[in-house]
Formats: structure tokens, C-alpha cells, sequence
């Protein structure tokens, strides 16, 4: 999934000096982004842990979408810009490539509405809802893989892998095993409040609805 960002790094080179420098154009600008991807996913996996309250997970997850939506546009305005790679077929791949990292941040903006649109209260439905959204992902990271393929085999990947910018991967962000943990956590913390202390009818029953789920 993002491992598609890498799908791109990973692009290859003719070796001549147009190559290597339509390479270096994309790739420095590219790292701050990926760094952000994977700052992002990062603080999915931390929300997932120590049980923390459903609101909480909920506000993580959302911000982090927002920033790795945000890194994708800003990937495909880099790629873009940086114009045709001196390659066959490079106006094609370029254009397939934008097209691919702007689809991909459209998707994020929607996972981010979609996980604002849950309910933290409603414990057994906010969890049911956090793995809706991690299939989603998992869909959403197998597309990516494959609208980029094709930057992974031909001439420009030997003047890409050369890119230091171009040659770390940033983390799965929100896979489908770190979004069902954060399901996971929303429960247990909800749990834990009931055994700490009585709460209202909704909320017993909302408590009893997550155990069963």
C-alpha cells in the first residue's frame, strides 16, 4: 500500500546522465514525504496500543489519514513536475504514476471521513467500523502496488535505486492487523472503564455489545 510510494523509488534507469537526473529531481524531494508516510503510520500503531479510549484512537487514526493523504497529493505534484523521464513510454508512465498517487490520496481523505463519521460511544459499531476501514486499506495498497509496477522494471530503476531519497520505504500505514488492533483497543478501553467504575444504561449496553462482537 504504501509500499507503493517505493514502487515509485524503486523505478528504474537507462543509465545515461538524463536518466540520473530526472532520478535525483524526484527523489530529493520525495523523502521528506515518505518520512511523513511513515511518521504517520507510526502513530497508527502507537493508538492501537495500551488500551486507549475509542476517541482517542479515533482522533490518531483520523490525523494520520489527513497527513498521508496530504503526502500522496504532494508525491504526485513531484512526480508530475518533474516532467516526462527521459525513458520509452516515459509520458505514459509519468501520467499513470500521478493519476495512481492522486487516486490513492483521495482515498485516504475518505478513510479519514469515514473514520470521523464513527461514534466512539458506540463501542461494538466503532470497532465493526475500524475493520471495515482496514479492508479498505488492504484493497486500497494492492491497487497502488500494481499502478506502479510498471516504474519498477525498466530503464529508470538503476537511476533510481542510485537516489538516496529513493532508497528507504515508508511503513504500511494502517494496515489491516494495525487497524483491527485499534478496534481491538477501543473495546479493551471501554472494558476497563466498566471495571473501574458504573456507568450509565447506554453504555453498559454498549460495553456488552463490544464483548460480543
Amino acid at each position: 500500500m504504501l509500499a507503493l510510494t517505493l514502487t515509485l523509488t524503486g523505478c528504474g534507469s537507462d543509465d545515461n546522465a538524463k536518466a540520473d537526473e530526472w532520478a535525483k529531481s524526484v527523489c530529493d524531494k520525495m523523502q521528506p514525504e515518505v518520512e511523513k508516510i511513515r511518521s504517520a503510520s507510526a502513530s497508527i500503531t502507537e493508538a492501537s496500543q495500551g488500551g486507549k479510549p475509542a476517541a482517542e484512537v479515533q482522533q490518531a487514526d483520523s490525523a494520520a489519514f489527513q497527513e498521508i493523504s496530504d503526502a500522496y497529493s504532494s508525491l504526485a505534484t513531484i512526480v508530475n513536475d518533474a516532467g516526462d523521464p527521459p525513458v520509452d513510454n516515459g509520458a505514459q508512465l509519468r501520467q499513470d504514476a500521478v493519476g495512481e498517487l492522486n487516486s490513492i490520496s483521495e482515498s485516504y481523505a475518505g478513510l479519514k471521513t469515514s473514520v470521523d463519521e464513527l461514534n466512539p460511544d458506540d463501542v461494538s459499531a466503532f470497532s465493526d467500523g475500524l475493520k471495515d476501514i482496514a479492508g479498505q486499506l488492504s484493497t486500497l495498497g494492492q491497487s497502488g502496488d500494481q499502478a506502479l509496477s510498471e516504474l519498477q522494471s525498466g530503464d529508470l530503476r538503476t537511476a533510481m535505486l542510485k537516489q538516496e531519497g529513493c532508497q528507504s520505504s515508508p511503513a504500511p500505514s494502517g494496515s489491516g492487523s494495525e487497524n483491527q488492533e485499534d478496534a481491538d483497543a477501543g473495546k479493551d478501553a471501554d472494558a476497563d472503564a466498566e471495571g473501574d467504575e458504573d456507568t450509565d444504561g447506554a453504555d453498559d449496553a454498549a460495553d456488552a455489545d463490544a464483548d460480543d462482537a
